[in-house]
């Protein structure tokens, strides 16, 4: 039943994490008998507790306990959730540690009746959004994620899994909750008013003319059927700059509750909308013009890398197919489409970011009411032009000239 938990689940607190972990015999070869352990909870998302926990002689000795709670974290047990999405999440982590383990957190185990992961700490790394925030680039960044999204889009697609394991995989992941979630936030709730809306008003012109242009809805429509119905690869479901840690030499996805399977474009697209609310927010976060062009030339340039390494690492799986079922014209227009979903996805996105529930520090975070609505504005007139546009996009650079040839609309000079 929806909403129903295991008898013996029980959320952990930082008063009886210890005992959890001493109580757990895979995690015997970290934590000894004579430990002194110490944890603390770090959880800053939206839905889970998170618990770091480690060894008070030996830091290095550590783990991250993540365990799902029975409702969203941000907005209380008004809104309950399926815990099963830690089994999914779990589940997808082991998928994606066989295809790329130099960017999946260890896993130790998954308790599935509190609902609960253990995995390796990532304490030498920095989640990439706080990073882009202080203008932080990541030299390896673009190759890293094009081979991530490379490997575990293409190897879980038509093109390699066959027909029976394909479709047994698809019902594994059902999501049908979490996949709800993004469904209203991302493809429903920005385009009208409601309620869980949290722009803030000094933007409020622009957001109620992008909400009555019926234009722009068809062209959300469409995407928000192929989310729906297109069970292309198994997703991530949530590849923002906040689901990836990164240090100057490693970078590792995190948290694949949202899981399921769908259109490629979507994964791939999250990343690249994220590094472009990240090119609008340096509009005003970066006030040196040098140092801001520098910045920005990097987040475009890795976009522009982390799709080449993604059609480079993408290759395998086209070489591998029958020529005649798939010959190279259709393998191109395969990849020119992904490439358009890419655009719209990262689009809607933004545009959810901007005037939706859950913002990013990004654009949120920056204090001066003036600098954020241009941050804002900029952000959304990026989205919109890639939402309409993107039906001509035949290379990853047109993507780019498209976001960065717009302008904030704020302040108004009507």
């Amino acid at each position: 039943m929806f909403g129903s938990v295991s008898p013996r689940y029980a959320p952990l607190t930082t008063d009886t994490v210890v005992d959890y972990v001493r109580s757990r015999p895979e995690l015997r070869t970290i934590f000894y008998d004579r430990d002194v352990i110490e944890a603390v909870e770090v959880g800053d998302g939206n839905l889970n507790l998170v618990f770091k926990v480690w060894a008070q002689d030996d830091p290095q000795r550590t783990i991250v306990l993540k365990q799902a709670l029975p409702y969203v974290r941000l907005v209380g047990d008004s809104w309950p959730l399926p815990t099963d999405r830690a089994r999914i999440e779990a589940q997808a982590l082991e998928i994606h540690g066989r295809l790329v383990p130099q960017h999946t957190p260890k896993v130790y185990f998954f308790d599935p009746e509190m609902y609960l992961t253990a995995m390796q700490n990532l304490n030498d790394h920095l989640i990439m959004r706080k990073g882009l925030v202080q203008g932080v680039t990541y030299p390896h960044f673009a190759n890293h994620i094009g081979l991530f999204l490379a490997r575990t889009l293409g190897s879980t697609s038509d093109l390699v899994l066959d027909y029976r394991t394909k479709k047994l995989e698809v019902a594994r992941f059902i999501n049908p909750e979490l996949c709800k979630i993004t469904e209203d936030l991302i493809f429903v709730e920005p385009y009208r008013q409601h309620e869980r809306n949290r722009y803030h008003p000094e933007i409020e012109p622009q957001v109620l003319a992008l909400q009555a242009d019926v234009a722009l809805h068809a062209e959300v429509a469409d995407l928000k059927e192929k989310f729906m119905t297109q069970a292309q690869s198994l997703l991530h479901g949530d590849l923002h700059t906040g689901s990836i840690m990164v240090n100057q030499r490693e970078t590792y996805v995190i948290d694949p509750e949202f899981a399921f399977y769908g259109p490629m474009g979507f994964d791939i697209g999250a990343v690249i909308g994220n590094l472009l609310l990240s090119y609008a927010s340096h509009e005003v976060r970066t006030k040196d013009p040098t140092q801001r062009a520098a910045f920005r030339r990097y987040l475009t340039d890795t976009i522009v890398q982390l799709w080449r390494v993604f059609v480079r690492e993408f290759q395998p799986v086209w070489d591998a197919v029958d020529p005649i079922d798939m010959p190279p014209a259709y393998q191109q227009a395969y990849m020119r489409r992904v490439l358009q979903d890419t655009a719209g996805f990262g689009a809607c996105k933004m545009m959810r970011r901007i005037i939706g529930l859950a913002g990013v520090e990004d654009i949120r975070g920056i204090e001066d009411v003036t600098d954020k609505s241009i941050a804002a504005s900029l952000s959304l007139n990026m989205a919109v032009a890639l939402v309409k546009g993107r039906h001509q996009i035949t290379r990853i650079e047109e993507l780019v000239d498209i976001a960065t040839g717009c302008r904030p609309t704020y302040p108004w000079t009507g």
